[in-house]
């Protein structure tokens, strides 16, 4: 069993989803505590609900940035946290963190990386006329959205999508593939080597 460090922002239903593989038995694993840089997050609640503890550090109590993430990842290490995931967590994670937590740091991203990185993901692909869109699930880096990926499933981009259908099509993907990930990396079945991932049977 692993323990598992969430960072949310806002509703954290990717925090739900792997709460849920964990109760379900598909997922050996604990989170050990959710941090969020908001103190109005859903995320929030559904800690409470589950008895995970929870943390809010402000930005705004930090001198920069760096003192920010340094401060999440002590909470992180008092929590015995081995491995990190964003889920919904709105801010590129710097050195600090991923210098603390190296090829520990999972992120799940909306499209099918590289194509489409940072935010509004969804209405890239949109403005863009792609066909296929989805989702990808990839250890973060000090790049935004290029670190090696783990693991993609693709949603089919339909005539008449707006923002929010595409963007709830591909959040059931999310829910799937994240918890999975988890179980790989939880598994030892996931070798970083270069910019790849390569997935042990």
């Amino acid at each position: 069993m692993i323990n598992i460090g969430v960072l949310a922002s806002g509703r954290g239903s990717n925090f739900q989803s792997i709460i849920d593989s964990i109760k379900s038995g598909a997922l050996n694993a604990r989170v050990a505590c959710l941090i969020t840089d908001n103190p109005e997050a859903y995320a929030i609640e559904r800690a409470k609900s589950h008895n995970i503890p929870h943390v809010y550090v402000n930005p705004a109590d930090f001198t920069g940035k760096d003192m920010f993430y340094r401060r999440i990842a002590d909470e992180l290490k008092v929590c015995g946290v081995e491995l990190v995931a964003l889920a919904g967590f709105m801010r590129v994670v710097k050195k600090p963190l991923i210098e603390a937590f190296p090829m520990r740091i999972m992120n799940i991203h909306p499209a099918l990386l590289p194509s489409f990185k940072g935010l509004h993901a969804q209405r890239q692909a949109l403005e863009y006329g792609v066909k296929i869109a989805g989702c990808t699930v990839h250890f973060v880096d000090e790049g935004v959205d290029t670190g090696p990926i783990i693991l993609q499933e693709a949603v089919p981009v339909l005539s008449n999508d707006s923002e929010d259908s595409l963007s709830e099509r591909i959040l059931t993907c999310e829910h799937r593939i994240y918890p999975l990930a988890i179980r790989l990396y939880a598994e030892g079945k996931l070798k970083v080597i270069g910019n790849t991932v390569k997935i042990e049977e």
